[in-house]
């Protein structure tokens, strides 16, 4: 056992997280009070009520989106140098080969932002990146200007994304500077069930990329069934196929919440007036999609929600549907902090309380399986 932990303990540090960094800077302030009061329901009608609550928002224009990626997007967690902060390009343990600054320009003084030239190869503008694509919903408005799922990328990379779906690479065809890769979709484990040509971005920012798109799932569930798209089934409550259901909830479950996706959520709402719910709330994406998942394929303990995470509450909440064994906090040097065997969930949530700042594993174990995830406190 001792070993594991040590291993657990390399493992964190190998992914470069900052203890410094979470040290000096509070989680974003919450939406005001009430924000989420009418998010009372599960499955459909849960996403129902979230699109009611966050469906009236302002549109910035296209433009615009140049103006809410400064405070939106800036590098404060990597290099934390203030530029660009792209995730086609951002290498999160070691140096960036590509970087760009808001209002910057080559020594040319040709600008960083995209002027319509450029973009035969990585690093000559960055540009604005349609998580969905714009031709799937014909760049009508308000999508098309929507900063919730709408990042800046590097042109290059985000040309040779075109409109491919996401999904999980099995013999890459190109790579990029950062590990960003495109090939055909391994079809088996939790992203079977589709063959053809997808893109898939670097771990540290799956969880990101699938919290946007359960976001336009809802934010645009009055329109999105006339959509056509790989990853869409053409209806207004389920939104996605079974495949992309089972990559996006992996994803999300594998990359839980960041301080940047925290930070950029309250830099949108400030300029859009609404916020991204699976930010705030990542459980929600199992309440609503969760029963779809493909049992066959999917390891039924990566379902198992932590939040808040980072916590800055002391508390750390478990949101689980199946039942858990034995919960085992883990501080990095080891040290078992708290054990529960046979935890008593109510209404399918157990809270860990009295958690005092650091970096945790936690371990959980169900039917003789385990899973262990990452946990922040500040």
């Amino acid at each position: 056992m001792k070993k594991l932990y040590t291993l657990i303990l390399v493992f964190l540090v190998s992914l470069g997280f900052s203890q410094e960094y979470l040290k000096n800077n509070s989680v974003a302030i919450p939406p005001a009070p009430g924000y989420y009061d009418n998010a009372t329901g599960s499955g459909y009608q849960l996403k129902t009520q979230l699109y009611n609550i966050i469906k009236n928002h302002i549109d910035r224009g296209y433009s615009g989106l140049y103006t809410t990626y400064i405070t939106s997007d800036k590098d404060l967690y990597f290099e934390n140098n203030g530029t660009v902060l792209d995730i086609y390009t951002e290498n999160p343990t070691g140096t960036d080969i590509f970087e760009y600054t808001y209002g910057g320009s080559f020594p040319d003084g040709t600008p960083y932002q995209d002027n319509g030239t450029g973009g035969t190869a990585e690093g000559q503008h960055y540009n604005r990146e349609h998580l969905v694509p714009q031709s799937v919903f014909s760049s009508a408005t308000p999508m098309y200007s929507d900063a919730h799922f709408i990042i800046p990328a590097d042109k290059y990379v985000n040309g040779q994304r075109g409109d491919l779906p996401f999904g999980k690479v099995n013999v890459a065809s190109n790579t990029y500077s950062n590990g960003t890769k495109k090939g055909n979709n391994l079809n088996s484990g939790y992203s079977a069930g589709y063959s053809g040509q997808v893109f898939e971005p670097i771990d540290e920012f799956k969880g990101d990329i699938a919290r946007m798109l359960f976001y336009f799932a809802t934010r645009y569930e009055d329109l999105v069934a006339t959509w056509n798209y790989p990853m869409f089934n053409n209806t207004s409550n389920q939104v996605f196929t079974s495949n992309a259901i089972n990559i996006l909830l992996t994803w999300s479950n594998n990359d839980p919440v960041s301080q940047k996706e925290i930070d950029r959520n309250l830099a949108v709402y400030n300029r859009q007036n609404n916020r991204n719910p699976f930010v705030d709330h990542p459980e929600y994406a199992l309440s609503i999609w969760g029963s779809l998942l493909n049992n066959t394929s999917y390891d039924r303990l990566e379902t198992v929600t932590i939040y808040p995470n980072p916590s800055t509450e002391s508390v750390i909440n478990i949101n689980s549907e199946i039942q858990i064994d034995e919960i085992e906090l883990i501080s990095v040097n080891g040290q078992i902090v708290q054990d529960i065997k046979n935890p008593e969930f109510t209404s399918n949530q157990f809270s860990l309380k009295s958690v005092n700042p650091g970096f945790y594993f936690l371990r959980l174990t169900s039917n003789n399986q385990a899973t262990t995830k990452k946990v922040i406190v500040n």
